[in-house]
């Protein structure tokens, strides 16, 4: 960005966005969502059994609810980060976008309530390890994000929205890929 660019921007009271810090974070994430997905994949491969019996355990339904409530909220984000979109559009996109993370939290929250009580999951080996530590990073980084995102929604900047949506569709975009590794394969 030129200096031209970066005083025109200043002068609408606009802050100029890191973009460095926000691809950093991006690929951060993708890389250690990828790493732990290949070693659940890997680990699938070696323990064929014991991944199809876990499986078999989980809540398929519980997680294809989450998956929409996910998209929509992305759809929500989508909008706050429209350029046209006025400030309590934004707020309310935002907020929504937020809500509906935090049902997201909720359902799975009861999807493990679900899978612990049905009895002695240690039986399955790693698969339940993995899952737990796969879903659990993924869980905390949609409960940060809906925190956020209403932070953001609260104190409004271009540069927090676009940070805020575009991580916020990175999590969507990783529940994408996990979904089906970890419920469908």
């Amino acid at each position: 960005m030129d200096a031209r660019a970066t005083t025109e921007i200043e002068a609408r009271g606009e802050a100029p966005t890191d973009e460095l810090l926000l691809w950093v974070l991006v690929w951060s994430e993708l890389a250690a969502f990828g790493i732990l997905l290949a070693a659940f994949l890997i680990t699938g491969f070696l323990q064929t059994d014991a991944f199809a019996a876990g499986r078999n355990e989980l809540n398929p339904l519980l997680a294809g609810i989450n998956t929409l409530v996910l998209l929509t909220s992305g759809w929500q984000a989508a909008v706050a980060a429209r350029k046209s979109a006025l400030p309590g559009e934004r707020r309310r996109a935002l907020v929504m976008a937020a809500v509906l993370g935090f049902v997201f939290v909720a359902v799975k929250l009861a999807e493990y309530g679900g899978e612990l009580a049905s009895g002695d999951i240690a039986r399955f080996g790693a698969f339940f390890e993995l899952y737990f530590l796969i879903t659990g990073f993924h869980l905390m980084h949609v409960a940060f994000g809906g925190l956020i995102l209403l932070l953001v929604a609260w104190r409004q900047t271009p540069g927090n929205v676009t940070l805020i949506t575009t991580l916020w569709h990175v999590i969507d975009l990783i529940w994408i890929v996990m979904f089906p590794i970890i419920y469908l394969v």
